[in-house]
C-alpha cells in the first residue's frame, strides 16, 4: 500500500450505490482498489448478482428494503450509517453511483483540499462521460457534467464530504426524489460551509442513453425534485433551490400554450400561433448557440420537467407511495 494509500485509509470511507449495474459495477469497485478505504456497497434489489459480486471484491453489502421508497438519496444515508458503524474513526465519505469509476488521484488530492481548508464541507471534480461519443444524450451529458472550477453551489453524486459537517445538518434527505445533492449543499451552505469544484479528473460515468424516451424520463424525474427540493427550500436562509428551472418550465411548457388558447377562444383563432411561433424563436436562438439536436431537447426538456412537477404535486396531494424514477 502506498502512503497516500495509508493516509486514505485512515481518514476516507467509500458509499458506491447500485441496481443492475452488470460490468460497470465491475469496474467501479476495481477503480476503488488502490484507495484501500473502508467500502460500503447499497444494492437496491439488484438481480444480476451485483451484491453477490461486491462482496467478492471486498465491498460490505447493503440491500435496501424496498417495501419503503426508493430514492438514490435514501441509498447513500443508509451507505454512511452502516460506514460509520463499521469505522467509526472516519472522517470523509466518498460517494460513488455504481456506473462510475474512479479517476486515479482523485481521493488523495480532495482529501489534502479538505484537511488544507476545514471551511469546506465538499470537494468534488470533472465527471467525464466514459462513452460521450456512443449517443447525442452521452454527449449532453458529458457536457452537463463540465461545471466550473472553484467554488460551487452545489456537486454531483459523486464527491468527497467532511463527515463533521454531513452529520451536522442531518445528511442526505431520504425522501429526496432528485436533486439531493444540492439539496444537501444548500443546507450546508446555510450553515457556512462551503463547495469546492477542484480542477481535477474524478469520474468516468456510463450513462448509457440510447433513446428519447430514456432522456424524457431523466428530465421529468428532474422536474419532480425541482419541486420537492424548493418547496423544502424556499423558507431557508438561502432562496429556494431551481426557481429559475420551475419558472422556464412552467412559462414555456405551460402558461404559453393555456395564454394561447385562452387568447384563441377568447378573440381570434391566429392566436393559436403565439405559442408554436415564440417557440420556434426560442429554438432558433438556441440552435445559433447550441446546435439544432440540443437545441431540440432543450426545448422538449421543459414538457418533460412540467410533467414531472405537476406528477409530484399529484402524488403528494394524494398521499401515496413515491419512488425515484429510474431511466435505466
Amino acid at each position: 500500500m502506498t502512503a497516500p494509500s495509508r493516509a486514505l485509509a485512515l481518514t476516507t470511507g467509500i458509499v458506491a450505490i447500485g441496481r443492475n449495474e452488470g460490468e460497470r459495477l465491475v469496474r467501479c469497485l476495481a477503480s476503488l482498489r488502490d484507495a484501500a478505504c473502508p467500502l460500503v456497497y447499497v444494492d437496491s434489489a439488484s438481480t444480476d448478482g451485483s451484491p453477490e459480486t461486491a462482496a467478492a471484491m471486498g465491498a460490505v453489502v447493503v440491500p435496501l428494503d424496498m417495501r419503503r421508497p426508493f430514492t438514490a438519496a435514501r441509498a447513500r444515508a443508509e451507505g454512511v450509517a452502516a460506514l460509520e458503524r463499521t469505522a467509526p474513526e472516519l472522517d470523509t465519505v466518498f460517494f460513488i453511483d455504481g456506473d462510475c469509476e474512479l479517476e486515479p488521484g482523485f481521493l488523495a488530492a480532495a482529501t489534502r483540499f479538505l484537511a488544507g481548508h476545514p471551511d469546506y464541507a465538499v470537494a468534488c471534480g470533472r465527471r467525464r462521460e466514459r462513452f460521450p461519443e456512443a449517443s447525442l444524450y452521452n454527449r449532453l451529458i458529458d457536457r452537463e457534467w463540465n461545471t466550473p472550477v472553484g467554488d460551487a453551489a452545489a456537486c454531483g453524486g459523486d464527491a468527497l464530504y467532511r463527515l463533521a459537517a454531513y452529520r451536522a445538518v442531518g445528511g442526505f434527505d431520504a425522501a429526496m426524489l432528485a436533486g439531493e445533492e444540492p439539496e444537501l449543499c444548500a443546507r450546508l451552505r446555510a450553515q457556512g460551509w462551503r463547495i469546492m469544484r477542484l480542477d481535477s479528473p474524478m469520474t468516468l460515468h456510463d450513462a448509457a442513453m440510447h433513446r428519447f424516451g430514456q432522456w424524457w424520463k431523466r428530465a421529468l424525474r428532474s422536474g419532480m425534485g425541482y419541486v420537492q427540493a424548493w418547496r423544502g427550500t424556499r423558507a431557508g436562509a438561502l432562496p429556494g433551490l431551481y426557481r429559475r428551472n420551475i419558472a422556464r418550465a412552467a412559462t414555456w411548457a405551460g402558461a404559453l400554450p393555456l395564454l394561447s388558447l385562452t387568447l384563441a377562444l377568447a378573440h381570434a383563432p391566429w392566436w393559436l400561433l403565439l405559442w408554436p411561433g415564440l417557440t420556434l424563436l426560442q429554438f432558433a436562438r438556441l440552435m445559433l448557440r447550441e446546435g439544432m439536436a440540443p437545441a431540440a431537447l432543450s426545448i422538449a426538456g421543459k414538457y418533460a420537467e412540467l410533467a414531472g412537477m405537476l406528477r409530484y404535486l399529484v402524488e403528494e396531494s394524494r398521499g401515496g407511495r413515491r419512488d425515484a424514477v429510474s431511466y435505466k
